[in-house]
């Protein structure tokens, strides 16, 4: 992956910063609180500033130039990773995100009181206090404010993002690559060995995490979409179908990928249904595409399984980033005007499952441009 400058990276969170602004000009919203807690995780707060986690991050556009602080639980990792940030830590305000707010609004200097968006999470009892902290402020926790915007305008990955998105999704292939080594010499056992590779793996390569907790299914557990426990102590892979569900974290940024392993023999029924999934994932891929309603992807998916009296029980896709599941959901049932857009980094994964013959997904990211789909993992059907 390329190395920013600190100009470049400067340059690429003043733009995030800068859309956040106007539309909070366009919309006349004065100011607004982003928070990530352990009650209530939030990753704008990271879009915004940088800093991984456990903060405040605060913005007012006052009508001149927009201003913004980042307080934080921890000083000393956001002095290390905040980007273009002023920073304040939250000891100063004793723990108390009503007083932070509050004096951090008026050290902004603001001279007319108008309207502040607080998280639409925030539950009741915190809403109350923050309005008797914000004596003259209109206090809004609301669904459609300036939280949901960032959710929409987080949909679309400048270039950094891209960046970090195709390196974890290169760290993933290198995964794949070993797994499928470790399952062909029998050095992968059991479904603990394959999650416990995957964790050591990706913390070897930079990884900050693996994206999700990951499922390892041998054969008696594939049936399920996503199993419990994740992974146990069970055969992996055995006879039949099993399935491996896992993402890696770069950056912030996680891939999402779901291999299939294949162990024969298997019965006529569970090769038909790693056809079929096959067929599903080549049928919808060229529908990734900017400009193209999202529908007509999942509508090509789900005609494949239709054809067969089969029914796919979770939508085709679905959008990835700082989060491991963000907007766009990707369904035959999604709205006509809802279309792909450039930018955007989202899921591939038909998949059936049957409580006899086992289950099957094939998982892939998919970078969506002007031009082709761009799939930037390499996830398949491993036979042994």
């Amino acid at each position: 992956m390329k190395t920013y400058t600190t100009e470049e990276m400067t340059a690429i969170y003043t733009a995030r910063k800068e859309k956040l602004f106007a539309y909070m000009k366009e919309n006349n919203i004065t100011a607004v609180i982003f928070e990530d807690c352990e009650e209530r995780r939030n990753p704008a707060v990271r879009y915004f500033s940088g800093h991984p986690s456990d903060a405040l991050f605060i913005a007012c556009n006052d009508g001149k130039k927009g201003k913004t602080v980042l307080i934080p639980w921890d000083e000393n990792l956001a002095q290390e990773r905040a980007i273009d940030c002023k920073i304040v830590p939250y000891n100063k305000f004793n723990r108390e995100n009503t007083k932070a707010v509050r004096e951090t609004l008026k050290s902004f200097g603001i001279k007319e009181r108008k309207n502040i968006d607080i998280p639409p999470t925030t539950p009741y009892p915190l809403f109350l206090k923050y309005v008797d902290a914000l004596d003259g402020w209109d206090v809004r926790c609301r669904d459609h404010s300036v939280h949901d915007y960032v959710v929409q305008l987080r949909t679309c990955k400048d270039e950094y993002e891209i960046a970090c998105t195709k390196e974890a999704a290169r760290i993933g292939d290198i995964i794949i690559e070993l797994i499928e080594q470790g399952v062909q010499n029998g050095s992968i056992k059991t479904e603990t060995d394959v999650a416990l590779l995957i964790e050591k793996e990706c913390r070897a390569h930079g990884c900050e995490r693996t994206g999700f907790d990951t499922l390892a299914a041998g054969p008696g557990r594939s049936w399920a979409i996503h199993a419990f426990p994740g992974y146990t102590a069970a055969e992996w892979p055995a006879q039949g179908l099993s399935i491996l569900d896992f993402g890696v974290v770069y950056e912030g940024y996680t891939s999402d990928t779901t291999l299939t392993i294949a162990k024969g023999p298997l019965t006529e029924a569970q090769e038909k249904q790693i056809t079929l999934v096959e067929k599903a994932a080549e049928q919808a891929l060229p529908f990734y595409k900017a400009g193209i309603p999202i529908r007509q992807a999942g509508a090509a998916a789900e005609l494949v399984f239709s054809k067969a009296k089969r029914v796919m029980p979770h939508t085709l896709g679905h959008g990835i980033g700082l989060e491991i599941h963000e907007y766009p959901r990707i369904s035959g049932k999604i709205p006509e005007e809802q279309c792909f857009k450039a930018g955007m980094i989202v899921t591939l994964e038909p998949g059936l499952y049957d409580a006899e013959i086992g289950g099957c997904r094939l998982e892939n990211d998919v970078l969506i441009t002007a031009e082709e789909p761009e799939v930037i993992t390499h996830s398949k059907i491993i036979r042994i």
